[in-house]
């Protein structure tokens, strides 16, 4: 069974293991240029060469599967003069591009968004967009819907 026939789950970080958590670490050094060689990294993140190799092709972060592809966020927002407007520039800000936007009509002084965003030229990490849009005052709830290709 190759990858594309495997099923792929988003998971919080807090419930995955420390040997996932570690490997996830070691990587990031060694594309980083901060190990020069897997025995480096594992050792600079505490973590056995046989753990690192287990876990190695399979646990990703969430920034490296998003980069170069679609990702889909759903918005519940404050019904606000401006705030479809101000959202999109923190998206154009991060380097995102916007595929689609479907926004409902707003009821009691809400409305839900759904952006599609391709994440390609995206300037920082996805978590650092995540927390800019958290932080508007006029959102009250961030949700991934889902990425893909």
């Amino acid at each position: 069974m190759d990858n594309f026939e495997k099923k792929f789950y988003l998971v919080r970080e807090d419930v995955l293991s420390e040997a996932m958590k570690k490997t996830i670490e070691a990587k990031d050094l060694l594309e980083r240029g901060k190990a020069e060689s897997i025995g480096d990294a594992v050792s600079k993140v505490d973590l056995s060469r046989s753990a690192f190799y287990k876990y190695r092709d399979t646990v990703f972060a969430f920034s490296t599967v998003s980069k170069e592809r679609i990702i889909s966020l759903f918005f519940h927002l404050e019904d606000r003069s401006g705030t479809l407007s101000k959202l999109l520039a923190v998206v154009a800000a991060s380097g995102c591009n916007v595929l689609t936007i479907h926004q409902t009509i707003p009821l009691q002084g809400r409305a839900n968004v759904t952006l599609s965003l391709n994440t390609a030229g995206l300037k920082n990490d996805i978590n650092d967009l995540l927390s800019n849009l958290r932080k508007l005052e006029f959102v009250e709830k961030v949700e991934v819907l889902g990425t893909g290709a």
